[in-house]
């Protein structure tokens, strides 16, 4: 499942593959660039924000472009050598293909494939809140941005792009055990917001670079998680079930025991 790692590690994937290449054919397989071709572009960067990611184009001293795609919950890059079976995903889920001499890269169930001028980046992300692995990292705006909306449970606040760009499912619920937190609890009701996001850039920061997900530091099967993907299995301090449920539009997993409901709720 893409996070903020995971997709910064796509990104490194295409840059290894096609920076300071030119493209010498590209296939878009969703309507609104059907018809693209980026035959003789250079792939100038290859970049990522939160689960968005933005490859830069630039030709002859024209204005650079950027091809944006958003990965969400299933999509994924794959780079290939050419004539090499693409054998990722099921063909039809392919929604970019971008050739080099040298390499294929295959974009699979990808969302949002956008091809806008450069300098029009940030209406795509501009809405986006500091990116735990970007430059602009700002534990103090996420805090301000998240306090914003007092109401909204702590489990809500992490996921939402807008305050922070980069977490997930599992880093959200993984860091709420860590701090011993219902994930239901208002944000009004969080003692320290500052160490929640701290806490979740520290764990997606260290997966940085290798794609098995760690939050326990050990990378062995079944030991990767405290409670994300549990369910009903000890947990691994109190040795209590873990619960799973749904909440807004997503899941989570917590410890009953080590994350308690509020006493009066």
């Amino acid at each position: 499942m893409p996070e903020g790692d995971t997709v910064w590690n796509t990104a490194r994937v295409l840059e290894k593959a096609l920076t300071g290449e030119v493209l010498t054919g590209s296939d878009f397989r969703v309507p609104r660039l059907a018809t693209t071709d980026l035959a003789g572009w250079t792939v100038a960067e290859s970049a990522s924000r939160g689960k968005h990611l933005l490859l830069r184009l630039t030709r002859d001293g024209r204005p650079s472009h950027t091809l944006h795609s958003h990965l969400r919950m299933e999509g994924a890059w794959r780079a290939y050598a050419p004539g090499e079976r693409w054998t990722a995903r099921p063909a039809h889920l392919i929604r970019v293909v971008l050739r080099t001499g040298r390499s294929v890269a295959v974009g699979y169930h990808l969302h949002e494939v956008t091809l806008v001028p450069t300098a029009e980046e940030e209406r795509l992300v501009g809405h986006l809140g500091p990116d735990l692995l970007g430059a602009d990292w700002d534990p103090a705006e996420a805090v301000r941005r998240i306090a914003a909306q007092p109401s909204a449970s702590i489990a809500e606040a992490l996921l939402d792009q807008r305050n922070l760009a980069g977490v997930g499912n599992l880093y959200k619920a993984e860091t709420l055990f860590l701090r011993g937190l219902w994930p239901w609890t208002p944000v009004a009701d969080v003692p320290d917001l500052t160490a929640i996001v701290e806490l979740a850039q520290k764990l997606v920061a260290s997966n940085r670079g290798r794609w098995t997900q760690t939050t326990t530091g050990s990378l062995r099967r079944g030991e990767t998680s405290y409670v994300y993907g549990r369910r009903a299995q000890p947990c691994r301090r109190c040795g209590t079930a873990i619960r799973k449920a749904d909440q807004g539009e997503r899941i989570t997993y917590w410890c009953p025991r080590c994350q308690p409901e509020p006493a009066g709720r």
